[in-house]
């Protein structure tokens, strides 16, 4: 399938998501703060990246934004992951560089659907 970066400092967060994630067989990469999510997008290069906007280090937000400057990085689909649910969050995520937005506590079924989307429209 593919290979999904997943950026998230929450250990549990982590754990569930990339369990699940293996699960339906992506290949999965961890980071747990922003600087080291900029650091394995480059290296990697995975299909999608999953980026929780509150992390230590680099905020997701700043993360995205250097994702997006890279020029190796720029087109990979970003999904952002945030409990961040006010008015006005989304469109900032979308302002970053992410191409779509996901609340926390996943959702896990409502996330592969928007995985599986974007993955789809990255192929064509």
């Amino acid at each position: 399938m593919a290979k999904i970066l997943l950026v998230e400092d929450n250990e549990m967060n982590r754990d569930m998501l990339s369990r699940r994630l293996a699960r339906k067989g992506h290949e999965v990469f961890i980071a747990v703060d922003g600087a080291e999510g900029v650091s394995m997008a480059i290296a990697k290069v995975p299909d999608l990246i999953l980026m929780d906007m509150s992390l230590p280090v680099l905020d997701g937000w700043e993360a995205t934004e250097q994702i997006r400057a890279a020029p190796e990085t720029s087109t990979i689909p970003v999904i952002a992951l945030t409990a961040h649910a006010m008015a006005g969050d989304r469109e900032r995520c979308l302002a970053a560089g992410c191409d779509d937005y996901d609340t926390k506590p996943v959702e896990f079924p409502r996330l592969l659907s928007k995985i599986e989307m974007l993955l789809k429209e990255a192929i064509t």
